[in-house]
């Protein structure tokens, strides 16, 4: 029977607006790159440091016993179906034994598996912060950060690293932004865009800042281990016995597979502060994905127990001395000032712009080289740093030669 009554409410044309998560959600690089109108110089080859993608040039591989890995659990057909959402128990007991400390000891109850690194961070974010609160990210950082809060309603408060201190912390600054509404605030060590490795005394100091004002810690740490001679890398929770830290980290560097999807979370709390809710609260987020990739994940206990040492040795080795060319070279272009990284495949370089007669900014640097030299980088205020730009460092050598010398000519021509 037809209802004589019309809905109240109903429409009377069509009308399907996006959601508000999905208007305040945006990416940092893609809005300032999408805007690059210059296309590249057709007379040379497209040189791309923009992406930190490892393997974009081949010369970075993952080790085979990591495929072999994969390839027995695909082979096995007992990895096809839906996993735990929090994971497989024993790929999440595999993380916590690789990375468990006496200082900082893990269980498989502790660990979340997540999809990516970047699906560690949501997580994380998401269980600390509510719509109004606020949050403390690095400047210069990792642009998902900010695309995570906003998508949230989470204001960003940033607080500063400074290039003079290889990209130190301002604490006293970042002390300065905490306010009730403070949820937590995100440490990025080794860092991206920076390649900065903290010290243990700076992280201590910190931790103490975070310990006054009662400040639960994230600690992004996906470039865990990858750093240069002179440098050791701390966990950030193997230095507190009061903090509680959330701490991120995945495949995806470390092991060269962005594209494998494999993250976790490590929860360090040893005062019991996350479980009355927050542990709880991360179990129920890991169900709005019903976990992550499943063949990758039941693989984590061969590829961590089994993987050879020396691949990660060489990794860093290689690294290390790509970013020795990259200073070596850059460091002596007018115009220039390269900050030394100590670690993980980035560089950032400032831009003296009052030598340049017609470059007013990172933007236009980026964009003139683009069009001129056909070499890609990323201008850092996308990363909320203007005046720099950042160099991915993981390309062949000889490639990198060829990207420095177009970059060393171009500036000589627009130099005062």
């Amino acid at each position: 029977m037809t209802s004589s009554h019309s809905t109240p409410h109903a429409r009377s044309s069509w009308k399907v607006p996006a959601s508000i998560v999905a208007k305040r959600t945006s990416n940092p690089i893609r809005a300032i790159v999408d805007h690059i109108k210059v296309k590249p110089n057709p007379e040379k080859s497209m040189i791309s440091l923009a992406l930190g993608d490892p393997t974009l040039f081949g010369n970075f591989k993952i080790h085979q016993s990591c495929t072999d890995a994969v390839a027995k659990q695909l082979h096995s057909y007992k990895a096809n179906g839906y996993p735990p959402s929090t994971g497989y128990m024993a790929s999440r007991q595999a993380i916590a034994d690789r990375f468990t400390r006496p200082d900082a000891p893990l269980t498989g109850q502790d660990i979340i598996i997540t999809s990516g690194c970047s699906g560690a961070l949501d997580m994380c974010i998401g269980v600390l912060c509510n719509e109004g609160d606020n949050i403390l990210l690095p400047r210069p950082g990792f642009s998902l950060y900010q695309t995570l809060a906003d998508s949230k309603g989470i204001e960003v408060r940033y607080y500063d690293l400074l290039p003079e201190k290889n990209w130190e912390m301002d604490l006293k600054q970042l002390e300065s932004l905490i306010d009730e509404r403070t949820a937590t605030v995100v440490m990025n060590n080794p860092s991206n865009p920076c390649g900065s490795v903290f010290s243990k005394q700076h992280l201590l100091d910190f931790l103490a800042v975070c310990d006054k004002h009662h400040l639960p810690a994230i600690a992004d740490e996906i470039y865990c281990d990858l750093v240069f001679s002179g440098q050791e890398f701390f966990p950030l929770a193997s230095l507190t016995t009061t903090v509680p830290v959330l701490s991120v980290g995945g495949l995806a560097k470390k092991y060269l597979v962005p594209g494998w999807r494999v993250g976790w979370v490590s929860i360090h709390d040893r005062n019991n502060i996350f479980a009355s809710e927050v542990r709880e609260g991360l179990n129920s987020l890991s169900q709005l994905i019903l976990g992550s990739n499943s063949l990758i994940q039941a693989a984590l206990p061969d590829i961590l127990n089994h993987t050879d040492e020396a691949f990660y040795h060489d990794t860093r080795v290689e690294l290390e001395a790509l970013a020795k060319l990259s200073t070596d070279i850059l460091s002596k272009v007018p115009g220039l000032k390269v900050i030394v990284p100590q670690g993980a495949m980035y560089v950032m370089i400032a831009i003296n712009i009052a030598e340049f007669k017609d470059i007013p900014n990172d933007i236009i640097f980026t964009e003139k080289l683009l069009g001129e030299e056909s070499v890609m980088c990323l201008p850092g205020s996308v990363f909320q740093c203007p005046n720099f730009i950042r160099i991915v460092f993981t390309s062949p050598p000889e490639v990198l030669r060829d990207a420095y010398q177009r970059m060393a000519e171009f500036c000589a021509r627009h130099h005062v």
